[in-house]
C-alpha cells in the first residue's frame, strides 16, 4: 500500500540513486579496455555472452529494415511517422543561429553555432522495445545538423532488433545502425572499432552498466546525462480524478522497480481515493510486479495544508515529470522552478509527452532538474566566441588589458598587447 503522510518541515524524499557497486565498475572498465584493444572481436564475443546472439555482422542491413516495415501494420508506421514530425517541429524552434554585433568603436563580437560532426544514440533493449527513444534522441541531432548519427542497440537472441526500433530509426534518417548493446556498445561509440567509427557525443538511456560506461568514457567524448530511474510527481487538488491520477502514477511505476511515483495534494479525500485506486488498478496491470515494487518502495502521497506548501514540495522534489491537475493549472506553472517536463491539465497525461506531443522525453532525474534541462538541439551543437577588435578599440583598451595581465603575473600576456603598439 502506498504511503500517505502530511507534509512537515524537513520532509525526507526517498530516491533510488545507484552509483553501481565496485564489482560493476570493474566489469565495465574491463569491457571498455577489451573493446579498445580487440575492437569488433570483443563486440561479437560480448554480444554472444550477454545477449545470446551469435552474429556474423554487426551492422543492420537494408533487408532487415525492409523486413521490419513488413512486420508492422501500416497504421503503426503512420503513427511513428507522425510522432517524428511532431518531435522535429518542436525541436526546430529550439535551433539558434550564429550572431554578431558591432560596437561603436568598430569591434565585432559574436557567437558561432556549429553542429557536432557525429553523435551516437544508445537505444535500450531487454524487456521492452523503445522506438520512442530512437526519435527523441535522433530528431534533435538531425535538427542541429549532425552529419553522422550512429545508433546502437542490443539484439535479441535471434540476432535482430525490434521492428519498431528499426522503423523509427529509418523514419528518423539513421543510416548506421549496429546490433550491439551494453558497456561494449558505449566503448565502441567512444573509441571506435573496425565496424563502428568513434563519435563525439553519446546519448540515450540504458541499464546500470550502460550508465557506468557513459560515466567512464566522459571526457574522451561528451554524454547527455547519467539517467536514473523514471519519476513522476502529480500536483493535484480536489478537482482531480483519483482514477486518472492513479493511472498516471502507475504509468511511471511500471517502468522500473526503482521508479518513483508521488502525489502532492491539498485534498485528504483525494489522497485516500488515489491510494485505493492504485491498489485496484495494480490488480489488472500486466507489469504489476514491477509497478508494485516501485509503489511500495518509492511511491508516496503527501498532503499539504495549502497549495503554496504543495508547490514548495514539488520544487524540492524537482521531478523528472510533473503533472498539474488542479483548477487554474496553467497559472501554477509560473511557480514551478524545478521540473524536467511540466504537463498541464487533465488531458496532458505524461505518455502524451513520452510518445507524441513533440517535446523531448529525455529528462533530468534524481532531482537534477534543479540544474539540468531536457535533451535539446543545443546538446548537439557547440558554441564558439567571435572576437574581432578594431584598431580604435585596441588603442582605447590595450593599456587596461596589459595592466590586467600584469595583475595576474602574466608578463607575456601584457607584452603580447604592447607588441602591437610599436
Amino acid at each position: 500500500m502506498i504511503k500517505t503522510e502530511r507534509i512537515t518541515a524537513g520532509l525526507s524524499i526517498k530516491r533510488s540513486v545507484d552509483a553501481g557497486t565496485e564489482d560493476q565498475q570493474q566489469i565495465v572498465r574491463a569491457i571498455i579496455s577489451e573493446v579498445k584493444e580487440k575492437g569488433d572481436y570483443a563486440l561479437f564475443a560480448y554480444t554472444e555472452k550477454f545477449d545470446g546472439a551469435k552474429l556474423s555482422s554487426l551492422k543492420v542491413t537494408r533487408e532487415e529494415i525492409n523486413e521490419a516495415y513488413e512486420t508492422l501494420d501500416d497504421e503503426m508506421i503512420s503513427i511513428i511517422r507522425e510522432a517524428a514530425e511532431n518531435i522535429a517541429s518542436f525541436h526546430a524552434k529550439q535551433k539558434r543561429e550564429t550572431w554578431l554585433y558591432t560596437n561603436a568603436d568598430g569591434s565585432i563580437l559574436g557567437q558561432k553555432m556549429t553542429p557536432l560532426d557525429s553523435a551516437g544514440v544508445y537505444v535500450p533493449g531487454g524487456t521492452a522495445a523503445y522506438p520512442s527513444s530512437v526519435l527523441m534522441n535522433v530528431m534533435p541531432a538531425k535538427t542541429a545538423g549532425v552529419e553522422r548519427i550512429v545508433m546502437v542497440s542490443p539484439p535479441g537472441s535471434n540476432g535482430k532488433l525490434p521492428a519498431g526500433v528499426l522503423v523509427a530509426a529509418d523514419i528518423a534518417g539513421v543510416k548506421d545502425i549496429y546490433k550491439v548493446g551494453g558497456a561494449q556498445a558505449v566503448a565502441a561509440l567512444a573509441y571506435g572499432t573496425e565496424s563502428i567509427k568513434a563519435v563525439d557525443k553519446i546519448t540515450g538511456p540504458g541499464n546500470i552498466f550502460v550508465a557506468l560506461a557513459k560515466r567512464e568514457v566522459f571526457g574522451d567524448v561528451d554524454i547527455d546525462m547519467i539517467a536514473g530511474p523514471s519519476e513522476i510527481a502529480v500536483l493535484a487538488d480536489e478537482s482531480a480524478s483519483a482514477k486518472e491520477v492513479a493511472a498516471d502514477m502507475l504509468s511511471q511505476a511500471e517502468h522500473d522497480k526503482r521508479a518513483s511515483a508521488v502525489l502532492v495534494t491539498t485534498s485528504q479525500d483525494l489522497a485516500q481515493a488515489v491510494a485505493r485506486e492504485i491498489e485496484k488498478q495494480l490488480k489488472s496491470l500486466p507489469r504489476s510486479e514491477i509497478a508494485r515494487a516501485s509503489i511500495d518502495d518509492y511511491g508516496a502521497i503527501y498532503v499539504a495544508e495549502t497549495m503554496e506548501e504543495a508547490v514548495q514540495t514539488i520544487n524540492e522534489l524537482a521531478p523528472e515529470h510533473l503533472e498539474i491537475m488542479t483548477e487554474g493549472a496553467l497559472e501554477l506553472v509560473k511557480d514551478i522552478k524545478h521540473a524536467g517536463a511540466i504537463f498541464v491539465g487533465r488531458y496532458s497525461s505524461e505518455p502524451v509527452g513520452d510518445y507524441f506531443a513533440g517535446p523531448n522525453h529525455v529528462l533530468p532525474t534524481n532531482g537534477t532538474a534543479r540544474f539540468s534541462s531536457p535533451l535539446s538541439v543545443d546538446d548537439f551543437m557547440k558554441k564558439s566566441s567571435i572576437i574581432m577588435y578594431s584598431k580604435q578599440a585596441f588603442d582605447q583598451h590595450g593599456a587596461k588589458i596589459a595592466a590586467f595581465a600584469r595583475l595576474e603575473g602574466l608578463e607575456a600576456h601584457a607584452r603580447a598587447i604592447e607588441a602591437r603598439n610599436d
